[in-house]
C-alpha cells in the first residue's frame, strides 16, 4: 500500500480535517481514504474507458492498443477502443446532465406548488427577478398577478425539457456568434430530456458507431444542462429563496457548537434545507432546545446545499465533499439531513457510530439504514418539524466524552451573485471591462468542482488560485471549492494582499476579496450568463474572451457535464485529473485538440496546479493580445 495514503498529512492540508482522521481512526471508523487504499490499485481497462458492459455479449475489454499485425481489438460486437470509450463517455456526460437537471425540474415543481398555494412556508421572494425572467422568456406581464407570471414561467421552463423545441430558451443570452457555431455543428441543446434520452439510444448497441459524432452530441447533453436545467435551477431558486447579496459568514469545523443541537444539511435541493433552517428558527422549536439543555440549534451546510444556504442566508459551512464524514466524527452533530447528489453512502455507517441521526428526504435518494422522511413542497413545513424535534431528541443522547471541535470558525464574505456583482459595479459592466482593458484585472478564471481523495485535499483548490490571483486573474468559485477557498482567507478583501498589484487595487476600491463566491455546482450557469453578458457587451464571441475555467480535484459525472458545456460554450478548461477516455487517442485528442478548431476551446489536464496555472495564463495572455489589449 502507498503511504501516501495511509500518511494523514498527506490526506488534506487542513488541520480540522487532520485531527478528525486521527480521532477517526483511534476510534475505529473507516472514511473515505481508507476505502480508496483498499480500491488501490484500480483496474486499467476502466481507467482508460475500454471496458464495456452496454449489452450481455459481453462484458467486453478492449485493449487500447493493436494486436501483432496491426488488427485492432475489438469487442463482441466489432466496436473498438474508439467507439467503446466515446460511448461511455457519452452516457457519463448524459448522467451529470440528468444530476443537475432533474434538480432544475424539482425547483420548477416547488415553483408550481407555490403558485398552485400547496405550498405552506414557501413563496415568491424575489418578484422583480420573477418578472425579469419572464421578459427573457418571452412572456408578456402587463396587467397580470405574480402568480399569474410565475405560472406560465413554470409552463416555459417545463418547456424545456422536451421533444418538440428547436432550442432552449436561455439560449436568448448566448452571444449571436456562438449560436452560429452551435448551428453549423448541429449542437444546438433543443430540450433536456430529450438530449439525454439520445445520448443514451445513441449508445445503444448498433446505434452510434463513430466516436467524433457521439462526442459531438455529448457536448449537445452538456449544453442542453448547462443552458436550460442549471440555469433553470439556479434563476427559480433565486425567484424562490431570494437572489444572493453579499454578507459574511464562517466556515470550518468550528461552526459546530458544542453548546448548540446541530444540525448538518448536506446535498444539493434548498428546497429542503431552506424549510429545516426556517423551522430551526421557530421560537417553539428553539424553546424545545433549551428545555433538552441547550443554547441554541446550529444549522450548518456541507457540499452544495451549504454553498444555496451560504449565498442567500449566510449560514455557516462545516465543511465540503471530503469533509462530510470528518464532521460526524466531532461527536457533536445531532442531524445529517440529505436530499441528493454527493452524498456518501458510509455516512450512514458513520452516524450509527455516534447518536447522530442520519435522515433522507428524496424518493430518488434512499439510504439503506437512514431514517426516511418523503419531504414534498406540500408537506415540507410539518416534515421539518419532525426533523428537528428528532434532532433535540438526539441531544440527549450525546455523548460530551466524544465530543472534539478541533478548530475556530474562518470568517469569509460570500453571496457575489451576476445581480449582486452588477449592483457593487454601479449597474454596469464597463467599469469591470475598463479594468480589463487597462491590465487592472488581467482575465477572470472560473475554479469549481469537488475533492477526490486521489489528491491531497484542497491542495490542487487552494493552489491554483493562489497562483492564478497572483497574476492578476479573478477567482470565481463555487460548490466544493468553496469551502476550500475561504478556509484559505481567500474569501474576505483582506484576502486580496495574496494577489497581484493590479487585482489588490480593484479589491481594495470595491471592498471585495479576489475571489468571489457564485453558489452552487448548479450556479455555474451565473458563470456562463456572465461570459455571456460580457461577451454581448463587447460584441464578440465567448471564446474570444480572457476566460478560463478550472476543476483541479474533481471525481462526478455532474462536473464532467460541467466542464464540456464550459469547452462547447467557448471556455479553455483545465482539469487535475483526466476522464476515463485515454484508451483511445481519438477521443483524447478531441477532448484536447479537436474542440479547439470546432468550438473555439478545448479540455487541457494538469495535475500540478502551478504548472495548471501557467497554461490557464498562457491562455488568458492569448486572448488579450488577440483582442488588442496586450499592444
Amino acid at each position: 500500500m502507498d503511504d501516501r495514503q495511509t500518511d494523514i498529512n498527506n490526506m488534506s492540508i487542513w488541520e480540522d480535517a487532520q485531527k478528525m482522521l486521527h480521532k477517526a481512526r483511534a476510534e475505529g471508523i473507516e472514511t473515505a481514504w481508507d476505502r480508496l487504499a483498499q480500491q488501490t490499485p484500480h483496474c486499467r481497462f476502466c481507467e482508460l474507458g475500454t471496458t464495456c458492459r452496454n449489452c450481455v455479449m459481453g462484458p467486453c475489454r478492449i485493449s487500447a492498443k493493436a494486436a501483432p499485425g496491426g488488427k485492432l481489438s475489438r469487442g463482441v460486437c466489432g466496436a473498438d477502443a474508439h467507439v467503446i470509450v466515446a460511448r461511455n463517455f457519452g452516457r457519463f456526460i448524459a448522467g451529470g446532465s440528468a444530476g443537475h437537471s432533474d434538480h432544475g425540474r424539482d425547483v420548477i415543481e416547488t415553483l408550481e406548488a407555490v403558485v398552485e398555494g400547496k405550498a405552506e412556508g414557501y413563496e415568491i421572494r424575489d418578484p422583480a427577478k420573477l418578472l425579469r425572467i419572464a421578459g427573457e422568456l418571452g412572456i408578456a406581464v402587463d396587467g397580470l398577478a405574480v402568480n399569474e407570471v410565475a405560472a406560465l414561467v413554470v409552463d416555459a421552463c417545463y418547456s424545456d425539457f422536451g421533444s418538440r423545441r428547436g432550442a432552449v430558451n436561455f439560449i436568448s443570452r448566448v452571444p449571436a456568434k456562438r449560436r452560429q457555431v452551435w448551428e453549423k455543428l448541429g449542437i444546438t441543446p433543443r430540450g433536456v430530456d430529450r438530449e439525454i434520452a439520445e445520448m443514451m439510444h445513441r449508445t445503444h448497441m448498433g446505434c452510434d458507431n463513430d466516436a467524433p459524432n457521439t462526442m459531438l452530441h455529448a457536448a449537445r447533453c452538456a449544453l442542453s444542462d448547462g443552458w436550460a436545467g442549471s440555469m433553470i435551477a439556479t434563476e427559480l431558486c433565486d425567484i424562490l429563496f431570494g437572489t444572493p447579496s453579499p454578507r459574511m459568514s464562517t466556515v470550518n469545523l468550528g461552526v459546530i457548537k458544542k453548546e448548540t443541537v446541530n444540525i448538518l444539511v448536506h446535498g444539493h435541493n434548498p428546497v429542503v434545507s431552506e424549510m429545516i433552517l426556517a423551522v430551526s428558527r421557530e421560537p417553539e422549536v428553539l424553546e424545545q432546545a433549551r428545555q433538552a439543555g441547550a443554547a441554541g440549534i446550529t444549522v450548518a451546510g456541507l457540499c452544495c446545499t451549504g454553498n444555496e444556504l451560504l449565498m442567500r442566508q449566510g449560514i455557516p459551512m462545516a465543511g465540503n465533499h471530503l469533509m462530510t464524514e470528518l464532521a460526524i466524527v466531532t461527536g457533536a452533530v445531532e442531524a445529517v439531513v440529505v436530499d441528493y447528489q454527493c452524498i456518501m453512502p458510509s455516512l450512514v455507517q458513520v452516524a450509527a457510530c455516534y447518536h447522530t441521526r442520519f435522515i433522507d428526504t428524496a424518493p430518488k435518494a434512499r439510504f439503506t439504514g437512514a431514517v426516511h422522511m418523503n419531504f414534498t413542497p406540500e408537506n415540507a413545513r410539518q416534515e421539518a418539524r419532525a426533523i428537528l424535534h428528532m434532532a433535540i431528541e438526539a441531544f440527549a443522547a450525546r455523548d460530551p466524552g466524544r465530543v472534539d471541535i478541533p478548530v475556530s470558525p474562518v470568517n469569509i464574505m460570500t453571496g457575489f451573485s451576476n445581480e449582486a456583482i452588477l449592483e457593487a459595479l454601479g449597474g454596469s459592466l464597463d467599469p469591470l471591462l475598463d479594468a480589463v482593458k487597462a491590465g487592472t484585472v488581467r482575465g477572470f478564471a472560473a475554479v469549481v468542482g469537488c475533492n477526490n481523495p486521489k489528491v491531497r485535499q484542497d491542495s490542487a483548490n487552494v493552489g491554483i488560485i493562489k497562483e492564478l490571483i497572483k497574476k492578476d486573474i479573478m477567482v470565481l468559485v463555487t460548490g466544493c471549492i468553496t469551502t476550500a477557498a475561504g478556509k484559505a482567507g481567500l474569501l474576505l478583501p483582506e484576502g486580496a494582499a495574496m494577489a497581484g498589484p493590479g487585482l489588490q487595487k480593484l479589491c481594495a476600491s470595491l471592498g471585495i476579496p479576489p475571489v468571489l463566491h457564485m453558489g452552487s455546482c448548479v450556479d455555474n450557469a451565473r458563470i456562463m450568463h456572465l461570459c455571456g453578458l460580457i461577451a454581448n457587451s463587447l460584441g464578440v464571441d465567448i471564446s474570444d474572451l480572457p476566460v478560463v475555467a478550472s476543476a483541479p480535484e474533481w471525481y462526478s459525472e455532474k462536473a464532467a457535464a460541467i466542464g464540456l458545456y464550459a469547452v462547447a460554450s467557448g471556455v479553455y478548461t483545465h482539469l487535475g485529473l483526466p476522464p476515463n477516455i485515454l484508451g483511445s487517442d481519438v477521443v483524447t485528442g478531441i477532448a484536447l485538440n479537436g474542440l479547439e478548431g470546432l468550438v473555439g476551446a478545448s479540455f487541457v489536464v494538469e495535475a500540478d496546479p502551478v504548472k495548471a496555472a501557467d497554461l490557464l495564463d498562457r491562455r488568458i495572455r492569448t486572448k488579450r493580445s488577440a483582442l488588442g489589449l496586450d499592444a
